[in-house]
């Protein structure tokens, strides 16, 4: 089992390129947002209940992923409401079940990232939208960001179109790809 670990600043098309590569290799998708936004549901954004669930429902999903040998992608974008070492737990908690973790880190210039951020596309999960919030967090996001575990492979998305960059993910990392059948 693997997990591809794709993280990123807000707006660096992590999704997208998640996307693309679940088609390439057949992995599963497991956007954050799903979770976040069920959570949301029900706790305010940053609650303790929230960041306590969150984190929990992200690793059952990892832990019972590599039990049953589902190869998947996840994405996710550091921020100071995750609690500290997330990314290096969701690694042991796949590795504890016998899968692999490889880091995957998109950048964005943060000029191309105020004009993504906008996108209609961002409305489909409750994503940050808002670019005067985005400016006052960004030091934050940044700080969060280089606590990260080293990637394997790191991406400027502006250099590569989404396709493309889910195609060099599988050569750097090797992945197998999905049966054409």
């Amino acid at each position: 089992m693997e997990m591809v670990f794709i993280y990123g600043p807000v707006a660096s098309g992590k999704l997208t390129v998640a996307r693309e590569l679940g088609r390439l290799t057949g992995f599963s998708v497991f956007h954050n947002h799903l979770i976040v936004d069920a959570v949301a549901s029900v706790f305010p954004f940053g609650t303790e209940q929230f960041v306590r669930l969150r984190e929990r429902m992200w690793l059952d999903m990892m832990h019972e992923a590599a039990v049953a040998a589902r190869s998947l992608v996840f994405t996710f974008a550091p921020e100071p409401s995750v609690a500290e070492g997330f990314a290096l737990r969701a690694r042991d908690v796949v590795e504890a079940a016998g899968g692999r973790t490889r880091f995957v880190r998109l950048s964005v210039p943060a000029a191309e990232q105020e004009k993504r951020l906008v996108a209609p596309s961002r409305a489909e999960f409750g994503k940050l939208r808002s670019l005067d919030l985005l400016r006052e967090l960004r030091e934050q996001f940044a700080a969060s960001e280089r606590a990260m575990p080293e990637p394997q492979v790191a991406i400027d998305t502006c250099t590569l179109a989404p396709a493309d960059a889910a195609r060099a993910i599988v050569k750097a990392l090797a992945l197998p790809l999905a049966s054409t059948k």
